[in-house]
C-alpha cells in the first residue's frame, strides 16, 4: 500500500478515535499536536490502527514510535504484497 493512501486512512482512523472532524495528521504529527492523546486513548489508536490494516504491531514499534510518520513506515512494509 502506498504511503499516501496509508495516511488517508490513518486521517479516518485519528478522526474515529479522538472524535474530531477536523483533526489533520501529517507524518511530523505527535502525540503532543492532539489535545485528546493520552496513553489510554494511545492503546485504544493502536488497536484500531491495527484491525483497519490488519495487521499487529510489536511491542517494541509501539513503544518507540516517535511520530506518525514512523508509524506510517511500519504499515507499508507489513502491508506490502
Amino acid at each position: 500500500m502506498e504511503k499516501e493512501a496509508i495516511l488517508k486512512k490513518l486521517n479516518e482512523v485519528f478522526r474515529e478515535v479522538f472524535d474530531i472532524d477536523d483533526v489533520v495528521v501529517t507524518r511530523a504529527t505527535v502525540a503532543d499536536d492532539i489535545e485528546e492523546w493520552d496513553s489510554l486513548e494511545h492503546i485504544n489508536l493502536i488497536s484500531a490502527v491495527e484491525s483497519t490494516f490488519k495487521m499487529k504491531f510489536k511491542m517494541k514499534e509501539v513503544s518507540t514510535m516517535k511520530n506518525v510518520g514512523e508509524m506510517i513506515d511500519i504499515i507499508a512494509e507489513r502491508t506490502k504484497l
